[in-house]
């Protein structure tokens, strides 16, 4: 918006929950014996303590997306190579939850941002430092990787050792050949060897 990126939460997958009249009637009515009224408040009790942990569920929800895009606002406003290192630690201490929470509450749920759709987790990447500057993340570096892979000459394939060297010099960032062999077999690319073309 003209204020800057708003975080709303997908609720229409989500039915609004309320107690069911009959037996909040039957408890209010006088003629209730007594044991059948103790165990519909029990049920009662149960019911409003369900509802208000899938509300403060999704207040948490909300709060960690809040944080996640105020520590990722160079993401969502530059794009894809602009994410940096992030912990669990940083957002649940920035929101006043334990780590295990954040943790929780990233699994399996989805931001869809100006940049396509993300699993949460996505945006918790780990670093890897420069030479000079901060830290850039892991998916950025894999990205640098892939794009070298993409443009090189494919009579003459990149080996792991130039790809640390174009790392270095173009980017800065220094990483040992077996961990750009690493990233290489995470994105299913194969080694200089497997991608040469035969003349």
């Amino acid at each position: 918006t003209e204020d800057g990126f708003e975080v709303f939460l997908n609720e229409d997958e989500i039915h609004e929950l309320k107690m069911n009249d009959y037996y909040v009637d039957l408890y209010k009515n006088k003629g209730t014996n007594s044991g059948t009224k103790s165990y519909i408040k029990k049920k009662i009790t149960q019911a409003e303590w369900f509802m208000k942990s899938i509300q403060q569920r999704q207040r948490t929800l909300y709060l960690v997306s809040k944080s996640i895009v105020a520590f990722q606002m160079e993401f969502f406003e530059k794009g894809f190579r602009f994410l940096k290192p992030l912990i669990l630690k940083d957002v649940a201490q920035d929101i006043g939850v334990h780590e295990s929470t954040v943790s929780r509450i990233t699994t399996s749920k989805y931001m869809s941002t100006p940049h396509g759709l993300f699993e949460l987790k996505y945006f918790f990447p780990t670093g890897i430092n420069k030479e000079e500057g901060s830290p850039l993340s892991t998916n950025v570096v894999m990205d640098l990787i892939s794009e070298m892979i993409r443009e090189e000459d494919k009579r003459k394939p990149l080996t792991d050792d130039e790809i640390v060297s174009l790392l270095k010099t173009r980017h800065n960032i220094k990483i040992a050949r077996r961990t750009v062999a690493k990233y290489r077999d995470s994105l299913n690319i194969g080694s200089s060897r497997d991608r040469g073309i035969l003349e």
